[in-house]
């Protein structure tokens, strides 16, 4: 599905760095020029299970701490696990007994100082029943719910997955929807890896989707399975080899229960391959390194290469390098490698021109280019 479109439901596609950054930029602009983040509407991010709406809410408050100097204070509340009184309060009687008042719910007791910013997170709205949704009515417009008003310097996002996602998810009314600026977000490879870095995934899963960017989301409506693949699932293998245990073969059991198993065992298969792979870093430096002979094997280090000379594209010594280890493949993978590195940028081809390697490899009998020996 392609970036930054709109379909049939008549709202915005964005990628969650997309909606991240749209959404940060508006609100840092509002908060800059002194104002309420309250004349914003509040937003409601769609999307299926697990496709990253949570950590763009997240992504949101680190961005306005940083732009702002502001501290972010995340209240997340979970709607599905709630019925109206607990949105409302508890009712009891006020000091001389007269009257009934209702005390305030945690999810209200927010700081209103002026160097606080509050984003109350309603998360899995969809899939509250009706009743709790009537009570998000005032949230979302009003800013109130009973008595309890929120503070100017709170900002509202809700959060829901779709009734096609076939996960728990009651339509939601016309009343509630037209209250709303909606976002529907989409898994993307590009968006996700750029956060991936960032926040320490593990380098064998972020190597596989490197290689296999089309099993990063593997949710399917119509599909019965339980475990399957979306960032979030991604997120918590990282989590387990990052903090449990890096070998894949005594983790598999709980990979496979998280992925699936068909695309559990293909990731182990991987890890395998890549584990006799030869070091990415000693090519670039230019020292001697074995050239694997396996076909699989020959592609998995054509996809390290291309993937590690992204971050030394400026690097002519080390390119040159890298270009020089490739002189020993056999031409069809040569010709992979230069398509990559062509790639990496717009008129970089320019730029490997000045290297002797590339004109090198150019030259060298049998290099497949466009298609053709």
């Amino acid at each position: 599905m392609s970036r930054d479109h709109q379909t049939s439901t008549n709202m915005p596609v964005l990628s969650v760095e997309k909606t991240i950054r749209t959404l940060s930029q508006s609100y840092c602009s509002v908060i800059g020029k002194g104002l309420s983040p309250k004349i914003l509407p509040s937003v409601m991010l769609w999307g299926p299970p697990g496709v990253g709406k949570s950590q763009a809410v997240r992504q949101i408050g680190k961005d306005i701490e940083k732009q702002t100097d502001k501290k972010v204070i995340i209240t997340d509340v979970r709607l599905l696990l709630f019925n109206p009184i607990d949105l409302r309060g508890i009712p009891t009687a006020n000091a001389d007994k007269t009257l009934a008042i209702w005390l305030k719910p945690q999810i209200f007791q927010m700081n209103a100082s002026d160097d606080i910013v509050n984003i109350l997170f309603l998360d899995e709205i969809s899939a509250a029943p009706q009743s709790v949704q009537a009570a998000a009515y005032q949230i979302t417009l009003d800013r109130v719910v009973g008595e309890h008003k929120l503070p100017d310097n709170c900002i509202v996002v809700a959060a829901g997955n779709r009734v096609t996602d076939k996960s728990v998810s009651f339509k939601m009314p016309k009343a509630l929807a037209n209250r709303l600026l909606h976002i529907e977000v989409e898994g993307s490879f590009d968006s996700w890896h750029n956060w991936a870095e960032k926040a320490g995934i593990n380098e064998k899963v972020l190597g596989f989707l490197s290689f296999r960017t089309d099993k990063l989301f593997g949710f399917d409506p119509k599909n019965d399975d339980l475990a399957f693949a979306t960032p979030r699932s991604w997120e918590m293998v990282s989590n387990l080899l990052n903090n449990v245990c890096d070998d894949v073969n005594l983790m598999y059991p709980m990979i496979a229960g998280l992925l699936g198993s068909a695309l559990a065992v293909e990731f182990r298969s991987w890890c395998g391959l890549h584990s006799d792979l030869p070091d990415t870093e000693r090519i670039f430096e230019g020292k001697p390194t074995s050239l694997p002979k396996s076909a699989d094997t020959l592609y998995a280090v054509v996809a390290s290469m291309s993937e590690y000379a992204k971050d030394c594209k400026d690097d002519p010594v080390r390119i040159g390098n890298s270009l020089r280890y490739a002189e020993g493949m056999p031409a069809d993978y040569i010709a992979i490698l230069l398509k990559n590195y062509e790639a990496m940028e717009e008129d970089y081809q320019m730029k490997l021109m000045q290297i002797p390697e590339y004109t090198r490899l150019l030259s060298k009998r049998g290099v497949v280019r466009n298609g053709s020996v």
